[in-house]
């Protein structure tokens, strides 16, 4: 791999291994400081590569980079080495020098700890997500910026007082106990939840950036699923659910952003180990008493996978539609639903549960409609259309809807 390739490659995969370390080391109210010695680390890397070629063994190289700043950093700072010093190791009986453990084991675990600090209850849910992009998966601010179609400092703002809250709550670096662990795993599922949703469904044109948003997520739920107590039916759903719509990411969008409606995707653009992986996984949360609505979106993205237009696949998507919306309602959901009841029932018994939505402000209710209303009333069929057109946002939204015009 040329350097250029390297060192932004090892950023994405080490940052948050080095970040991690140094939190759980030096504990939540030194988070910034730990984040600081992981990027000065690389602004060496990229100074000293650059002149001198690559070393070695680059990751080895970064990590004892960083150890040998972390040790600066506590002769620099005598307060800070206090607060420190009973966590440091005795490396000789003359001196104490900062143990770096870079093992397998302490940077998952660390990671694991990280994940359920960046998703604590106390700071809001879009903090929670840019907090994890930060710190467990090495996004740039700039990157971060981009994912959620802001600026640089509205991120920067944003995760700052999510530190200071947890400074303040005084969060420690470690695994919840087993009392608390599955009602604080309910946060970190949301949070990965919504990570996976900003790359899924992202209106940036960064198609590699969405990837990445989806696949981190889809590794941090992996990292619960290895370790034992986190390994739960509701995480096993909410990673086959991940798979499956990652299994359609290529085919879902052409190079210029624009979207493929589902019907139109060439079938043979889907990954079917990922779709087997998917499968693996849902068999895997079927293990439990609990159906949470991972479970059940999981179901339906499985039907998704299913390209044949049977009456089978609609009847299981319209049930599992019908059991998310007891256990979990929302607009959306219940909007989507009227699809597959168009599909079972008849698009006028869909028309008819639909409008009862009244979603007036959303340009995919009146898509839908315009949809179901055509072939039954051209006239209501373009009016849905083109109310739907005046409120959609986004350019591939509008180029989208003038196609379905165009058509009618």
């Amino acid at each position: 791999m040329e350097q250029q390739e390297l060192i932004p490659h090892l950023f994405r995969t080490e940052f948050r291994k080095i970040t991690s370390v140094l939190c759980k080391l030096f504990g939540i109210e030194h988070i910034e400081v730990a984040e600081d010695i992981a990027s000065e680390t690389f602004l060496t890397a990229v100074e000293s590569w650059t002149y001198k070629g690559l070393p070695e063994n680059p990751t080895a190289w970064l990590y004892q980079v960083a150890k040998n700043k972390a040790n600066n950093y506590l002769l620099r700072n005598k307060l800070f080495a206090e607060k420190i010093k009973p966590q440091l190791k005795r490396s000789s009986a003359r001196s104490e020098e900062l143990e770096l453990d870079m093992s397998n084991k302490n940077i998952t675990d660390s990671q694991l700890q990280m994940l359920f600090v960046t998703c604590h209850p106390s700071i809001p849910a879009e903090a929670q997500v840019g907090l994890a992009l930060r710190i467990l998966c090495g996004f740039g601010i700039d990157e971060i910026a981009t994912a959620f179609l802001t600026n640089k400092e509205t991120i920067n703002k944003r995760l700052f007082r999510a530190r200071e809250k947890l400074r303040i709550e005084k969060v420690s670096i470690e695994m919840p106990d087993e009392a608390e662990i599955h009602q604080r795993l309910e946060t970190v599922l949301t949070t990965l939840y919504l990570l996976f949703s900003e790359g899924y469904y992202s209106e940036s044109k960064d198609s590699i950036l969405r990837k990445d948003l989806c696949f981190e997520a889809m590794r941090l739920a992996y990292l619960l699923i290895e370790n034992e107590p986190t390994n739960t039916p509701s995480v096993n759903a909410l990673l086959s659910l991940f798979c499956f719509h990652a299994s359609r990411f290529e085919a879902r969008k052409v190079e210029n952003g624009e979207m493929i409606l589902y019907e139109d995707q060439d079938e043979s653009l889907w990954n079917k180990e990922l779709i087997e992986k998917g499968m693996y996984f849902l068999n895997m949360a079927s293990q439990g008493k609990r159906i949470t609505k991972y479970h059940l979106e999981a179901g339906i993205a499985y039907w998704h996978t299913q390209k044949a237009d049977t009456s089978e696949k609609w009847e299981n998507i319209l049930s599992l539609y019908n059991q998310l919306l007891m256990l979990e309602y929302s607009p959306i959901a219940a909007l989507n639903r009227t699809f597959a009841l168009s599909k079972v029932k008849s698009k006028a018994e869909a028309i008819k549960e639909a409008e009862k939505l009244q979603l007036n402000n959303n340009h995919y209710y009146f898509t839908l409609l315009g949809e179901l209303y055509t072939g039954i009333d051209a006239n209501k069929a373009r009016m849905n259309l083109e109310q739907a057109l005046s409120l959609a946002k986004t350019k591939t939204d509008k180029q989208t809807l003038q196609r379905k015009l165009e058509k009618l």
